[in-house]
């Protein structure tokens, strides 16, 4: 994390000030929430689909036993893998 330094208009600290006692959280943080939301926006969708998608495929028939799948995927050579054996 880096560290910088913001100037804001006395009414604007004001207000952010006061949201942050109401919240429970601190000007640094809200401003950082802000930014994200701003310039990053999709980032928090990725996170949401990604936490969507963990264990979506738990149930595969090849998970049962992933060593022995593992094994039969590594069956015969790299060539013959490739279809050049």
């Amino acid at each position: 994390m880096k560290r910088t330094q913001l100037y804001l208009d006395d009414d604007l600290w004001q207000a952010l000030h006061n949201r942050a006692r109401s919240e429970g959280t601190t000007i640094s943080e809200m401003v950082r929430q802000a930014a994200r939301k701003r310039y990053f926006p999709k980032l928090e969708q990725r996170r949401e689909a990604m936490q969507a998608f963990i264990g979506t495929r738990k149930d595969r028939p090849e998970w049962r036993n992933p060593v022995a799948y593992v094994r039969r995927l590594r069956r015969g050579t790299r060539t013959e893998r490739l279809g050049k054996g």
